[in-house]
């Protein structure tokens, strides 16, 4: 499944890339904004930021502005946020008052700069002073204000404020450009450096069912650990996501993965809960996947379980370890990229790695004997039961034990 987000940079008085906005985008390959519910929008751009693309291939390093709502900016999602890589963007229509002022100072403690988007001064407004304490970029549409509106902000800032950084935007001509850098602003954005581009990225359609499976259990006052790892297992687009989760946010860790339930422990219960919100909230508006991820989906979750059975019927006590091998084998298909590129997102084991990549002779002859099977290709099978010990009759029961608990996953 395509999906696609656009990202139009900004410049310093240098001329160099300061940071990107990152866009919601829908149109696909056309540059266009369908209309959608703000929230939604934001959290588009969030979900295939962190999941979908990666901020390391959008942003490689450089900050990111995101836009968010009064309803966004009043949640905890925050805590599961990197402060180094995003620059939160306060939407034009959010209503300035004393309790949004308290969420952005709490906010601010945490180490994100605040932007205003598409400011103007209002005079019925009275809480500036406080908010503009809290802020550490504004942003001026160029193409929206006057000379006159324009400069009685960059005045009281200049005599009040002088820690604000003035971000032009919508420059669209030099002569806007020129005019925003006498006018002493120091950050540049618009069609007359670059127009947004768009990124492409392939996503793995989700499983609703599982989603209300996982928040079912999450609800519970102890969620049972064991259980919820074997939920997630189920998805194959949770489970990527999981691990992706965990390599670009807050949580990032040098500590590599072995199992889906180590994740969940690295990851923690209040953060698990609050991101399986947020996608099932973002998936209940979108379509079914097509036929061909529903049966590579499928594949990857049989191959999975088979790897797993065989592995622990050969004496293996790591078989969590080969469930993963085996789910992630087909990842390169689902998301229509280089296995080598997707596996250095993912915070799995080296030897977890290794196997998906067939460098890890122990691991890779268990996955290379599930798709053997898959083919019906006996000779090989032979081959590989010489480092294998599991007979035929063993391998051919496990095939049908992992068909049938597929099957009974009742995937939608």
């Amino acid at each position: 499944m395509e999906i696609f987000i656009g990202r139009q940079p900004i410049f310093d008085m240098d001329e160099k890339l300061f940071a990107y906005e990152l866009l919601y985008r829908s149109g696909g390959e056309r540059n266009e904004f369908v209309a959608i519910d703000s929230n939604r929008a934001t959290i588009e751009v969030l979900i295939n930021s962190f999941f979908s693309i990666g901020f390391d291939e959008l942003a490689n390093g450089t900050p990111c502005f995101i836009n968010f709502t009064e309803e966004l900016i009043m949640s905890d999602i925050f805590e599961s946020l990197s402060p180094k890589d995003i620059v939160v963007e306060v939407l034009e229509d959010v209503p300035i008052t004393a309790t949004l002022i308290r969420r952005l100072k709490q906010i601010k403690r945490m180490g994100f700069r605040i932007a205003l988007d598409d400011f103007m001064i209002q005079s019925n407004i009275h809480l500036y002073t406080q908010l503009f304490q809290q802020t550490d970029i504004i942003k001026v549409d160029f193409l929206s204000t006057t000379e006159e509106q324009r400069f009685t902000l960059e005045q009281r800032l200049k005599k009040e404020h002088p820690h604000i950084i003035l971000l032009a935007e919508k420059v669209e001509t030099r002569t806007h450009y020129f005019e925003a850098r006498m006018a002493g602003y120091r950050l540049f954005q618009g069609y007359y450096f670059m127009q947004p581009q768009i990124i492409k990225g392939n996503e793995i359609p989700a499983n609703m069912l599982q989603y209300y499976q996982v928040i079912a259990l999450l609800k519970n006052p102890e969620p049972d650990i064991d259980e919820l790892a074997e939920q997630i297992e189920h998805d194959v687009a949770l489970s990527f996501k999981l691990l992706k989760l965990i390599n670009t946010s807050s949580k990032r860790t040098k500590k590599k993965i072995r199992s889906i339930k180590q994740a969940i422990l690295l990851l923690g219960l209040t953060d698990l809960q609050k991101w399986v919100y947020i996608l099932a909230y973002r998936e209940s508006g979108r379509k079914k996947g097509s036929d061909l991820y529903e049966e590579l989906m499928k594949a990857s979750l049989c191959r999975a379980k088979l790897c797993e059975l065989i592995a622990k019927k050969a004496g293996y006590r790591n078989y969590s370890e080969y469930f993963l091998v085996g789910m992630f084998s087909l990842i390169d298909a689902l998301l229509e990229k280089p296995l080598n590129t997707i596996l250095t997102q993912l915070p799995l084991s080296d030897e977890i790695i290794d196997a998906i990549s067939g460098t890890h002779a122990e691991m890779s002859a268990i996955l290379n004997m599930a798709i053997a099977l898959e083919r019906t290709d006996w000779q090989k099978i032979e081959i590989l039961q010489q480092s294998v010990a599991i007979t035929t009759d063993d391998l051919l029961t496990y095939a049908e034990q992992a068909n049938k608990w597929t099957t009974n996953l009742e995937l939608i």
